[in-house]
């Protein structure tokens, strides 16, 4: 069951505020559609790993999640207000409709598609685990989008 924490048009504006917002253009494959490159990111002991990641302005790369854990956490991708809002708020499931926003139950792996702004307007954003006490405990991530 999904819980939508800001009802469905504040679930849009988390989405517009990731990356102003996820852009549907990309580096193009042979085919015209866009190249998308995999990073693993594994959840152990409420870190993520790697703790730092670096993409492409105008790159798409599907986030794979690997929670090791025997707890159920989250990857959330944005800005710092996404993060203050996400933190604020109460939903704990994520379903994946919002790139860059997804729920990982203990010892899973899930997957979310990101296709980053060929000029973003801020060049760093977070990542993080917002469930009760998680991101106080330091579980967050940052990402460097470079030019």
């Amino acid at each position: 069951m999904t819980a939508h924490r800001h009802g469905r048009s504040a679930a849009g504006l988390l989405g517009l505020a990731l990356v102003a917002a996820v852009s549907l253009q990309g580096c193009s494959s042979a085919g015209g559609a866009p190249a998308v490159r995999t990073v693993a990111v594994t959840i152990h002991y409420s870190h993520f790993s790697p703790a730092r990641l670096g993409v492409a302005a105008g790159e798409t790369v599907r986030f794979t999640i690997t929670n090791s854990d025997p707890i159920d956490h989250e990857f959330i991708l944005g800005d710092q207000s996404v993060q203050d809002r996400e933190e604020a708020g109460t939903d704990r499931i994520h379903d994946g409709s919002i790139p860059g926003m997804v729920s990982a139950p203990a010892g899973t792996t899930v997957s979310t598609v990101v296709t980053f702004p060929p000029h973003p307007a801020q060049p760093s954003l977070t990542y993080a685990c917002h469930l009760p006490g998680h991101y106080a405990y330091g579980m967050r991530g940052w990402l460097q989008i470079r030019s």
